[in-house]
């Protein structure tokens, strides 16, 4: 009787070729002793741009974890080793075997090699089949929630808010992974919530963001309420921060990693490469907003179309790069070329739990005020909801940030890598405006434009403000210069 021969098969951190250099194990979803599957989903990592989850490409028995949930590792680096059935040129695993097999095991034809795999995350790269996760299990126990994250404190004197008491919930499948997308599990990471306790509302039993924040008002209630979450226009909503350890003098240490990392390292090299300029405008938005308001009501844009002041600030920078198209355009060090691109990728910047993105609409300026609506909506929509695609974040050529929303007037935005121009869009307020020769209330905004002076000149940049503002002055322009 022979003794199987196993191999060892490592897993490595996947390059997805988009620039990234690592990524943070956010969970693992197996350990040491579990069978796995081709295809199955072993593990979820956040890189600086996404939070993805990682399958395996092979079958076996998991034999070790590398690293712990939490770590940062470099891709390439291997992250989980299995055990697989023995493969020509695979390293056997040390198993005791009988010395009168060992002929026998040699004789053996090799297996089959599997064809080859690219290691890949999800979504990126060509790849067989479809991800697959563990079999679900039947036995049942209650599961208690786990309490609520504690309040940092804002500074050393102030109280931190009670723990909720623990609430018992109904019994759930032990072993039973349950069914969340990746931004969830990563927000109930961040709050301290164990999904198990959650009752999912979403189709297939699939535990939604509004569960989350449901169990987790229950779970605080009597405790302080938490301050509602900021939700506006193309700016996602802030979540609940995270609790991490405070010092003895108050003092909160948060590691540097994940999309603050890459926003950082590309604002440092954006500030410190591009030259700067700014300019600034106040405008007089009064019929923009009439026009916003008609559109509204009329649903002349179509049905469960948003519109919003945002909506006209795109098209009307739109409009102006069509009047001024050398302002699309990109810095080439290499070749010593300005770039004057073919086409407009918006950019919106949006505010997320995981930090600053800039998801941009691809082709814009093509785009009528209908089809400009619509994207801009799912765009809005899809960074709320944590479901942003690297893809969607790429190829950015100039951007839009609305502070505003936050009750800023204005700012000096820094630009996107690889982009020539970012505009900042104000709060729109009621403000005393000489308007036909008299001192009236007008609704008034301040608009930034920010630009790199070695591909835009002082003219250049100013033409192309003075036309996004006199197009918000005056909105049927829009026909006309358009």
């Amino acid at each position: 009787m022979t003794t199987a021969v196993r191999s060892l098969r490592e897993f490595k951190m996947p390059d997805v070729g988009e620039g990234l250099t690592e990524a943070e194990i956010l969970s693992w979803y197996v350990k040491p002793g579990d069978t796995v599957t081709d295809g199955q989903v072993v593990c979820e990592v956040e890189t600086a741009k996404a939070a993805v989850e990682l399958p395996i490409p092979f079958n076996g028995v998991v034999e070790q974890l590398f690293f712990p949930e939490g770590a940062t590792v470099d891709v390439g680096t291997v992250i989980i080793s299995v055990a697989v059935a023995g493969e020509a040129g695979a390293a056997p695993v040390a198993a005791p075997a009988a010395p009168a097999a060992a002929p026998a095991a040699a004789a053996a034809p090799a297996a089959p090699a599997e064809p080859e795999r690219r290691e890949v995350l999800v979504g990126y790269g060509p790849r067989t089949g479809g991800t697959q996760r563990r079999a679900r299990r039947t036995t049942t126990t209650t599961v208690a929630a786990a309490p609520a994250a504690p309040v940092v404190p804002a500074a050393p004197a102030a109280p931190v808010a009670p723990v909720a008491p623990v609430v018992p919930v109904a019994e759930v499948p032990v072993g039973e992974r349950p069914l969340a997308k990746p931004p969830v599990r990563k927000l109930a990471k961040d709050l301290g919530v164990d999904l198990r306790a959650v009752t999912p509302t979403g189709a297939g039993g699939v535990i939604t963001r509004e569960d989350l924040h449901a169990f987790a008002a229950a779970q605080a209630a009597p405790a302080a309420v938490p301050a509602p979450a900021v939700e506006a226009e193309a700016v996602a909503a802030v979540e609940a921060p995270v609790a991490l350890p405070v010092s003895a003098a108050g003092d909160v240490r948060v590691p540097i990693k994940g999309v603050r990392k890459a926003t950082a390292q590309a604002m440092v090299a954006s500030a410190f490469t591009a030259p700067h300029v700014t300019e600034f405008v106040q405008v007089d938005v009064t019929r923009t907003m009439k026009f916003v308001r008609r559109l509204k009501e009329s649903g002349e844009l179509g049905r469960d179309v948003r519109v919003s002041p945002l909506l006209l600030v795109a098209k009307a920078l739109l409009t102006a790069i069509k009047r001024h198209p050398e302002i699309n355009a990109q810095w080439d060090e290499a070749a010593q070329e300005i770039v004057v691109k073919g086409q407009v990728n918006l950019g919106i910047a949006a505010a997320t739990p995981r930090g600053l993105i800039v998801p941009n609409i691809k082709d814009a300026g093509s785009k009528t005020l209908a089809g400009l609506a619509v994207s801009l909506g799912e765009l809005v929509e899809t960074a709320r909801q944590g479901k942003t695609s690297p893809a969607d974040m790429q190829g950015g050529t100039v951007t839009i940030t609305n502070v505003g929303v936050f009750g800023v007037d204005t700012g000096t935005p820094i630009l996107n890598p690889g982009e020539a121009a970012i505009l900042a869009f104000g709060a729109v307020r009621e403000m005393p405006w000489v308007h036909k020769g008299k001192v009236v209330p007008r609704q008034v905004t301040t608009l930034a434009l920010s630009f790199d002076h070695r591909l835009v000149d002082g003219e250049l940049g100013s033409k192309v403000l003075a036309d996004v503002a006199g197009l918000l002055e005056q909105p049927k322009r829009l026909i006309t210069w358009g």
